[in-house]
C-alpha cells in the first residue's frame, strides 16, 4: 500500500526543520505542484505566526488535497511523535508534558501537569519538556537508545534543575552528552541550580568543559537590565554558560534594547569569553583572599 506523501509547511527555516523534498516554506511553489502531494500539514510554533499561518492555509487549498494547521501554537503538543516528520533526523521526544507549572510556558495549559512518557525512538538531540520528571526505567532506557547513536547526545529540552538526582546525573556522565541546558528563570530557581551544579561536578562534570548551558529569561515585564545581568553572573559563577532567552508574549513583541541584550548573552563566542574572564576574576580573588590582601 502507497504511504501518503505528506507536504510539510513551516513559516520559516531553522536548524531543527527537516529538510527532505516535501518540506516548504511559504504558498506553493512548481515543486509543490509537481510532487504528487495527498495532504498539506501547515505546522505554527509561535502564536505570533498564527496570521501568516491563515494565510498560508488558503494558498495551499489551490493544491486540491486536505490542508491541515497544528502545532505547538495551537497547544498541540501531548500527541504522539514521529521521527522526520515535523523536526530533523536526530530530533526526538520521549515524552510529552511537564508537572511544573510555570506562567510564561506554554506547556502547562495542555500537559495539566503530567508527564506522558512515549515509546522511545531513536534520536540523539532530547526535546522532552521534562526528561528528568520521567519514571527510572524510562530516563535508564533513554540513556541506553543514546548509547548507540551516530552524535553525542545533546539535551535541548533543558534538564530541571529541582528534579536532577545524583543517578541520573551518573548515568547523563556515563554518555558523555555534548550539550545539555537546564534553566534560570525565576529567583527561586537558583538555590536548585547551585545544588544541580554540585551534583554535576560530583558525577564528573567539570566547568571547563562547557557541557552544561544555562537557558535564562528575561525582558519579562518587571525585569532590568542590571538584574538579568546579575542572573546571568550567578549562572557562571556555579560554573554553567548562560543563554539568554527573551520573553514575548503572544503577539511576539519585544523592546529593541532587550533584544540587544538577548543577542549578547545568546552569541556563543561573547559569552565564552564572558564565562572565561568572570571564572578567571573569580579565581583571582579567591586566591588574594587566602592571602589575606
Amino acid at each position: 500500500m502507497k504511504s501518503k506523501r505528506i507536504a510539510r509547511v513551516f513559516q520559516r527555516k531553522t536548524n531543527m526543520t527537516p529538510c527532505d523534498d516535501l518540506v516548504f516554506f511559504g504558498p506553493p511553489t512548481l515543486e509543490a505542484f509537481a510532487a504528487d502531494i495527498d495532504e498539506v500539514h501547515i505546522s505554527v510554533t509561535f502564536t505570533w505566526d498564527l496570521e501568516k499561518a491563515e494565510q498560508l492555509y488558503y494558498d495551499w487549498q489551490m493544491l486540491g488535497v486536505p490542508v491541515e494547521v497544528g502545532g505547538p501554537a495551537f497547544d498541540d503538543r501531548m500527541g504522539d511523535f514521529t521521527p522526520g516528520l515535523y523536526l530533523r533526523e536526530g530530533m526526538t521526544f520521549t515524552s510529552r508534558g511537564c508537572t511544573k507549572d510555570c506562567w510564561f510556558c506554554s506547556v502547562p495549559r495542555c500537559s495539566h501537569g503530567i508527564i506522558r512518557e512515549l515509546p522511545i525512538q531513536d534520536g540523539w538531540n532530547i526535546l522532552d519538556d521534562n526528561i528528568l520528571g520521567t519514571s527510572e526505567p524510562h530516563f535508564r532506557a533513554v540513556i541506553e537508545m543514546l548509547r548507540r547513536q551516530k552524535e553525542r547526545a545533546v539535551f535541548s529540552g533543558g534538564l530541571e534543575p529541582a528534579f536532577l538526582q545524583p543517578w541520573q546525573a551518573e548515568l547523563l556522565k556515563s554518555i558523555n552528552p555534548k550539550t545539555m541546558y537546564t534553566a534560570y528563570d525565576t529567583k527561586d530557581d537558583y538555590e536548585p541550580l547551585r545544588q544541580m551544579a554540585k551534583i554535576m561536578w560530583d558525577a564528573g562534570f567539570k566547568p571547563s568543559a562547557h557541557q552544561v548551558k544555562c537557558y535564562c529569561l528575561c525582558g519579562y515585564e518587571g525585569d532590568s537590565f542590571d538584574a538579568a545581568e546579575k542572573r546571568m553572573e550567578q549562572i557562571m559563577d556555579v560554573g554553567f554558560l548562560p543563554f539568554a532567552m527573551l520573553y514575548r508574549d503572544d503577539s511576539g513583541s519585544a523592546d529593541a534594547e532587550w533584544r540587544r541584550f538577548q543577542r549578547e548573552w545568546a552569541n556563543a563566542v561573547i559569552v565564552g569569553r564572558k564565562f572565561a574572564e568572570y571564572r578567571r576574576s573569580q579565581w583571582v580573588n579567591a586566591k588574594s583572599a587566602e592571602c589575606g590582601l
